[in-house]
C-alpha cells in the first residue's frame, strides 16, 4: 500500500491520561488529514478532520481534530456514563480496527462525539449481513474540548480489549470516519473512501493499514 493508505502509530514508553489533549507526546505522532467523503468527493474545509495515533505497552491512543463552522448535532443532555447506542446518527468521529489482517471482516468500532458521548462495538461482516455486539466492553476512556472553529476528541483503548497485543512492525487494518451535519446535507467523511452507492462505512475490503512503529 502507498503512504496514502497507511497510518503510522507511534510507540510511546510513558502512559498519560486521555484528558491531556495537549500532551507533547501527541506531536510525536504522524498526522493523517481526512479530506474526502465516503464517495471520494472532496469535502469542504469546514468538515475536514485529522487524526494522530499512539501506542504503548498498555493502550492505543487516538486523537481527532475536527474543523467545524456549523451547528454541532449533539444531544442536549449527554450521557457520559455509558455507551450511547445510536450515536452514529449525530456528529461523531470514528475509528474501525481489525487486529487480524487475515480477518478484516472482524473488527471493532469506537466513536466519540463533540459533547463527550461515546460507544464501542465489536462487529463481524458476513455474507448474511453484519453482526454487532453491543455488549462489548473495551474499557475505553475519552476526552473532548470544543474551541473556536475546531473540536478536539480523543480516546484511549486498553490493548486487552483487542484480545491481542501488537509488536513493533505489526500491521492492523481499519478506517477513520466523521459524520457531521444534518440531512439532507449531512456529511460522511472517510480516510479510505468506501465508494458505496449510499453512505456505508462497514466495508472491510476498503480498510487501510495501521502500522505499529518502534520506539
Amino acid at each position: 500500500m502507498s503512504s496514502l493508505n497507511r497510518l503510522n502509530i507511534q510507540f510511546i514508553s510513558d502512559e498519560f491520561a486521555i484528558a491531556e489533549l495537549d500532551n507533547d507526546l501527541w506531536q510525536t505522532a504522524s498526522e493523517i488529514a481526512i479530506t474526502t467523503y465516503w464517495s471520494g468527493i472532496v469535502a469542504p474545509n469546514g468538515r475536514r478532520f485529522s487524526v494522530r495515533a499512539l501506542w504503548s505497552k498498555e493502550a492505543l491512543y487516538v486523537r481527532f481534530e475536527a474543523n467545524t463552522n456549523e451547528t454541532l448535532v449533539v444531544s442536549e443532555v449527554p450521557n457520559l456514563t455509558t455507551k450511547s447506542v445510536g450515536l452514529w446518527d449525530r456528529d461523531v468521529c470514528e475509528v474501525f480496527i481489525a487486529p487480524d489482517a487475515q480477518l478484516p471482516n472482524k473488527y471493532f468500532e469506537f466513536e466519540i462525539a463533540p459533547n463527550g458521548e461515546w460507544i464501542d462495538l465489536a462487529l463481524e461482516v458476513t455474507p448474511d449481513g453484519r453482526r454487532t455486539d453491543l455488549d462489548f466492553d473495551s474499557g475505553m476512556t475519552s476526552a473532548v474540548r470544543i474551541e473556536e472553529g475546531r473540536v478536539l476528541m480523543a480516546i484511549k483503548i486498553p490493548l486487552l480489549a483487542f484480545g491481542i497485543t501488537p509488536n513493533a512492525g505489526d500491521v492492523w487494518l481499519g478506517n477513520l470516519f466523521r459524520c457531521v451535519g444534518k440531512e439532507p446535507n449531512r456529511g460522511y467523511l472517510a480516510w479510505q473512501p468506501t465508494l458505496t452507492e449510499v453512505p456505508n462505512f462497514h466495508v472491510p475490503e476498503r480498510f487501510g493499514e495501521f502500522v505499529f512503529t518502534p520506539q
